[in-house]
């Protein structure tokens, strides 16, 4: 590993000698990584309702870090692939990747035991939730506001009708 770097940076030495350029770009765009910020940001809070809700529960495997960490994680994916990729279809692979990392996340979240399966609503909200950061990513915020809005809702009212009709 330090024989790549170390000839990473002789390569750039010598070419900034050849060239007087630096062959790193170190050129931030301060407006568009405030733009970024912004909505990278907004993945974050519009993940907070559901992990809020998550880490209040009895022992859940995911919570107020996690959920966060997802949405801004693919809204970030898919920031870079916006601004590196070429072709709509080479942006739907990271989609089609983050779907399935949502997937893989969310399985690890289910845990069977005696008494059934848990974990399952901890699962649909991870993948629920790297659909926020899509959208955001997108600037779809009225689908990552719904998105956001139905999950908390669900997560925090369902269970209560569920154990109305149990009740009965």
């Amino acid at each position: 590993m330090s024989g790549c770097v170390s000839r990473f940076f002789d390569s750039c030495l010598d070419q900034l000698q050849r060239t007087g350029e630096c062959c790193v770009n170190f050129d931030i765009n301060f407006d568009q990584m405030t733009y970024h910020l912004v909505l990278l940001s907004a993945a974050y809070v519009l993940a907070l309702p559901v992990a809020w809700n998550r880490e209040k529960g009895a022992s859940r495997s995911a919570g107020l870090r996690t959920f966060p960490f997802v949405a801004m994680a693919s809204c970030g994916y898919m920031l870079v692939g916006m601004s590196v990729l070429t072709t709509t279809g080479a942006e739907a692979r990271i989609i089609y990747g983050i779907i399935t990392g949502m997937g893989f996340i969310g399985g690890g979240a289910i845990l069977k035991g005696k008494d059934g399966v848990t974990g399952t609503a901890t699962a649909a909200s991870l993948w629920n939730t790297g659909a926020i950061g899509v959208a955001v990513a997108f600037t779809r915020f009225e689908i990552a506001i719904v998105l956001s809005a139905l999950n908390y809702l669900t997560l925090q009212f369902i269970p209560m009708i569920k154990d109305e009709e149990k009740d009965t």
